[in-house]
C-alpha cells in the first residue's frame, strides 16, 4: 500500500520539471491524480508524453487542460480532491525582466485563484511551491526559514507576493497550506533556462568555451528526486501546516566550480567566458544560497540522498538521450 493510496491528488503544473517527476511518484504510491496542464491547441502535456514516462502512467492520470489564471477553471480542477500540490508558476528568471506583468497574473493571481479554489473544496491538505530566490544575496548563511525576504529580480517578487498569498489563506480562512521552499533543484527533465542544463547542453554538445553568465555567485542545488520526496512528505507533516519547510542540502558551490564538476563527470575539457547577456543587473544578482534544512530534518524525516555529483551524471546521461531538445547555441530567457 502506497502513502497515497487511493487518494484523489491535484498536480497544477504536472506538465513541468518538478510536477512530472511529482506526478510519477505519486502514481507509484497509489495516488488518483488529476494533472492541471497548461492548454494549448497541439493537446501537448508537456513533459507528462511518451517516450519521457510510460504508457502505463498516462492511463493512470486524468489531464486537465487549463491555465492557472482562469479562477472558474481552477475551480473544477480543485473539486472533489483530497490534496492539492501547487507547482504551476512562470520561472525563469531574466523573462521576468521583460515580461513581469505576466509573472504577477501567473504567480500571484494564480496562487490566490489556487487557493480559493481549495478553500471552496474543501481539501485536507495544500503543498504550495515556493523558491529560495525569495531570500535573495543571504544577509547570513545557512538560511533558515527565518531569513528576511527579498525581491531581488520580478520573479522573486511575485513569489514572495504568492508565498504571502498562501499564508494568508492559512491564516484567515485556516486552509491547511504548508509552504515548500526548495533551493536549486535539477535533474532529468529541466529546460535550459536553468544553469545546469545550459552547462551540460553545451559540454555534451561538443563545445570546448562555454558561454554563462556570473561565475562566483554559489547555490545549493538539490537532484529532483530528493525534492519530490520532500513535496510528499509535507503533504503528510501536520506540524508543517501554517509553515514554511525548505529543502536543500546545506553545502554551495559556486558557478565556476560547478562548471569545472560537470565537465569532468562528462570527461571533456572546458573554458569558460563570461557573456554579457546572461548576466543579471547587479542589484538583482543573487550572491549566495545555502540551505539550512533542520526543519525538514526534525518535523518531516526528509535527508536528501543524492550528491551533486551523482546527480549532475544522472541528469547528463539523460540529456545524452534527449539533446535534440536543447538549443546549445541560443541564450534561452
Amino acid at each position: 500500500m502506497g502513502a497515497f493510496d487511493g487518494r484523489s491528488v491535484l498536480v497544477t503544473g504536472a506538465d513541468g520539471f518538478i510536477g512530472s517527476h511529482l506526478v510519477e511518484r505519486l502514481v507509484a504510491q497509489g495516488a488518483r491524480v488529476r494533472a492541471l496542464v497548461l492548454y494549448n491547441s497541439l493537446g501537448r502535456w508537456g513533459w507528462l508524453e511518451e517516450p519521457h514516462v510510460s504508457q502505463d502512467l498516462l492511463d493512470s492520470v486524468e489531464f486537465f487542460p487549463g491555465d492557472i489564471r482562469d479562477p472558474g477553471r481552477v475551480r473544477k480542477a480543485a473539486a472533489g480532491q483530497d490534496v492539492v500540490f501547487h507547482l504551476s508558476s512562470l520561472i525563469a528568471i531574466p523573462y521576468s525582466y521583460v515580461a513581469p506583468h505576466s509573472y504577477v497574473e501567473t504567480n500571484v493571481t494564480g496562487a490566490l485563484n489556487l487557493m480559493e479554489a481549495c478553500r471552496d473544496a474543501g481539501v485536507s491538505r495544500v503543498v504550495h511551491t515556493s523558491t529560495s530566490e525569495v531570500y535573495g544575496s543571504a544577509r547570513y548563511v545557512p538560511i533558515d526559514e527565518a531569513h528576511p525576504l527579498q525581491g531581488q529580480s520580478p520573479y522573486s517578487a511575485s513569489k514572495i507576493g504568492a508565498d504571502m498569498m498562501a499564508q494568508s489563506y492559512h491564516r484567515s480562512f485556516e486552509l491547511p497550506v504548508v509552504t515548500v521552499r526548495p533551493f536549486n533543484t535539477f535533474g532529468p527533465r529541466q529546460s535550459a533556462r536553468a544553469v545546469i542544463p545550459t552547462i551540460l547542453s553545451q559540454l555534451l554538445s561538443g563545445r570546448t568555451q562555454i558561454r554563462l553568465g556570473a561565475l562566483a555567485p554559489t547555490r545549493d542545488f538539490n537532484f529532483v528526486d530528493d525534492i519530490v520526496e520532500g513535496f510528499l512528505l509535507a503533504a503528510r507533516c501536520d506540524r508543517a501546516v501554517g509553515e514554511v519547510v525548505q529543502l536543500g542540502t546545506g553545502a554551495e558551490v559556486s558557478i565556476g566550480d560547478l562548471v569545472r564538476l560537470a565537465a569532468d563527470v562528462a570527461g571533456c575539457s572546458v573554458e569558460v567566458s563570461e557573456e554579457q547577456q546572461r548576466v543579471r543587473p547587479a542589484g538583482s544578482e543573487v550572491d549566495r544560497l545555502c540551505c539550512d534544512a533542520s526543519r525538514a530534518r526534525e518535523w518531516m524525516g526528509w535527508v536528501p540522498k543524492v550528491d551533486l555529483r551523482e546527480g549532475l551524471a544522472r541528469t547528463a546521461s539523460w540529456m545524452r538521450q534527449h539533446l535534440d531538445l536543447y538549443k546549445a547555441d541560443v541564450y534561452n530567457v
